[in-house]
């Protein structure tokens, strides 16, 4: 590290010791960015433990995969958005040019008349026999207006005109490639930008970025923020506001309806941002409101972190989960996923009161915290599949561990008058799917909710970032390798339904074998089936836990996998927890995969399960003759489906893909984490 301070002017570089106003700051760099960090004094670098001086400018490195993550993925999708909008301008421009075309044929066409009239008269006759004077040679000399091309060097760089002197340089004439010159503008806020480094990467790294907004309400951060901004030399891309992040974004919201209310049906170009970015220490559900409102409605993209996973992923503060996300977590093996079911459920909750829809294209718990990405859409028609979209759980946390879900509307698909296509209803749904007792176990199910039950993964836009990530360098993105695991591993949780299946089987041998009638106009956005879709397999299970639920030894993955393939059905597992199991079985068919397991691999002692217990009715110690009448299933119980022989096949149990993913999160350093609050002033 350098000794010597430099004045912020220099070119920024790693490691740097920057003096402004007599305060010392040493560079660090994430990305293609650079931040000020303050140096600390003797006293407090005997105080701090390994990187954690830092903290005053909150800058914790264990987020860097969530910023390297969140600039892959912003890419991805502001590619999509800037193509659009350049055909949007590109079309308008298009009807402009022909607007005034026609506008001059028409002024020509009338000039023409007039002087073809005017040659027909007597007098007009009369004054063409005269020397010099013929209206006809005139009339006929008028031609259509002509657009000179402009020549062009052997480079493809126009050629300068050449101009007699004293002559004026003629008017070039417009057209559509000087129209794209402009780009169109892509606007980000960083709603809560503390030191500033996302707005920072974002200007630095997403070539199409027209616009960062960088805003903090405490005045040391923003502060930081201006001298970083001015050691990156991004002055001309990052506008820094010194704001309540609720001000901020409500501002642009009554800017817009005031507008709309003075001016009606006079529409104004929007100042609403293509992406909004929220990133708290904590929960983000007190800016949801405000957020669904300050991003665009034609698709606009809502970033969203929650760190407090003590709320949403624990059984510990029911009432503030209650609170702050509108549902009840759970306890249990899959409470991650239940808590980006829950938060989903808020952002969904949000935005359907002002008729926004949200599509969820990537939705992750990452370490200690969440990151989903959603797009806003202004559709009332796609709010209406909300209530069959959203459920409860009943989730038998003291007992088992198993789960069955309830919608709580249903979006049924109903034959239209002509009989060439459907509609959608959406009405009550019956219910309870459970009863007060396990049916596997007998113990008390608890409730759960309600939460998003919809898919939460777009795998179109998981590709999308998979091929970013690709692209991406590992000294920019040095979390790239983790990002690839994790966004695979996701991938791989997109289980399609068996009525998913025959529809994509079906579309497959069309498109095979081709078709003789014309290929229907495909409307933009997804279809109606699309929108009503839910989640047919949501969550998962440990195997470990399966295990100590039943007292015996956990089984292997690969000869699990292996007799669940056997049996028919699919397993993968889920990006939330290493040793996770995803799968299409139901639970009565995983129940009785670990008797088998228990029967042939790993046997118990029966004589150390106590009578009555968890382990007692899955094991089905009740239904031998020697037991008490009153552990003895019920009839309706006792009558078992004919399973077929389970085969712990530990080949069948291999994935195809034999590639090595970095799929969770190894700890890098002792006592890493979300580290405590930044202080400001």
């Amino acid at each position: 590290m350098e000794t010597e301070a430099k004045p912020p002017t220099v070119p920024p570089a790693e490691k740097q010791l920057i003096e402004i106003g007599g305060k010392r700051f040493t560079t660090v760099k994430e990305g293609l960015a650079y931040i000020l960090v303050p140096e600390p004094s003797e006293e407090e670098k005997k105080k701090f433990k390994d990187g954690q001086g830092v903290q005053q400018v909150f800058y914790n490195p264990i987020q860097q995969f969530n910023r390297d993550l969140t600039i892959l993925a912003l890419k991805a999708y502001g590619k999509e958005v800037v193509e659009t909008k350049q055909a949007a301008n590109q079309s308008l421009h298009s009807k402009f040019v022909e607007r005034k075309r026609k506008r001059k044929d028409s002024n020509y066409s009338e000039r023409k008349a007039k002087l073809a009239s005017a040659n027909s008269s007597p007098a007009a006759k009369e004054l063409n026999t005269l020397p010099g004077t013929d209206l006809q040679a005139e009339a006929n000399s008028e031609t259509a207006p002509e657009i000179h091309q402009p020549a062009t060097t052997s480079t493809g760089q126009e050629a300068e005109t050449p101009v007699e002197n004293g002559a004026e340089a003629p008017d070039r004439p417009k057209y559509p490639n000087e129209h794209e010159k402009k780009p169109p503008s892509f606007t980000i806020l960083d709603a809560l930008s503390a030191s500033g480094l996302r707005a920072l990467r974002y200007a630095n790294e997403i070539p199409f970025v027209t616009s960062v907004t960088s805003n903090d309400l405490t005045k040391s951060a923003v502060e930081t923020i201006r001298m970083n901004v001015m050691h990156n030399k991004l002055e001309d891309k990052i506008d820094i506001s010194h704001d309540d992040a609720l001000a901020h974004m409500y501002g642009v919201v009554v800017k817009e309806l005031r507008y709309r209310a003075m001016h009606p049906g006079n529409p104004t170009k929007s100042d609403k941002y293509d992406v909004v970015d929220l990133d708290p220490y904590g929960t983000a559900a007190p800016f949801l409101d405000a957020a669904v409102q300050a991003v665009r409605d034609d698709g606009g993209l809502l970033c969203v972190t929650c760190t407090d996973s003590g709320v949403w992923a624990s059984n510990g503060y029911p009432e503030k989960c209650y609170s702050l996300y509108g549902g009840v977590p759970l306890k249990g093996w899959y409470s991650h996923e239940v808590g980006l079911r829950l938060i989903l459920h808020a952002i969904e909750t949000a935005a359907a009161k002002y008729g926004l829809a949200m599509e969820p294209l990537l939705s992750l718990s990452i370490d200690y915290y969440l990151r989903v990405f959603v797009k806003i859409r202004k559709s009332p028609a796609r709010v209406k599949f909300q209530g069959g979209k959203n459920m409860i759980t009943y989730n038998c946390d003291q007992g088992c561990g198993a789960w069955v879900t309830q919608p709580l509307m249903k979006n049924k698909p109903t034959p239209n008058k002509k009989g060439d296509g459907t509609f959608y209803k959406h009405g009550f749904i019956a219910g309870p799917t459970a009863g007060m007792a396990c049916e596997h176990c007998g113990s008390t199910m608890h409730l759960a909710g309600p939460m998003y039950g919809g898919r939460i993964h777009s795998p179109a836009f998981i590709k999308s970032v998979l091929a970013e990530a690709a692209e991406a360098s590992t000294e920019v993105y040095g979390t790239v390798e983790r990002i690839r695991g994790m966004l695979q591993t996701a991938l791989e949780e997109h289980m399609l339904s068996p009525k998913e299946m025959e529809a994509e089987k079906a579309k497959a041998e069309e498109a095979e074998n081709g078709s003789d009638k014309a290929p229907k106009k495909r409307k933009t956005g997804p279809s109606e089936a699309e929108l009503a879709a839910i989640e047919p397999y949501p969550f998962y299970f440990h195997p470990s836990q399966l295990a100590g639920t039943m007292h015996c030894a956990a089984p292997p993955e690969r000869p699990l996998k292996g007799a669940l393939r056997g049996l028919g059905y699919r397993v993968t597992r889920s990006h939330t927890k290493p040793g996770s199991m995803k799968t299409d079985a139901p639970w009565s068919v995983i129940w009785h995969v670990m008797r088998e397991w228990v029967r042939q691999k790993a046997p118990v002692k029966e004589a150390n399960i106590k009578v009555g217990s968890v382990a007692y009715r899955l094991l089905r110690l009740g239904e031998k003759e020697d037991a008490p009448e009153d552990t003895k299933p019920k009839e309706a119980d006792s009558k078992q489906k004919e399973m077929a022989e389970v085969v712990f096949d530990e080949k069948l149990g291999r994935d195809s893909d034999t590639t090595k993913y970095v799929r969770y999160q190894v700890n890098p350093k002792e006592n890493w984490g979300p580290m405590s609050r930044a202080k400001g002033h």
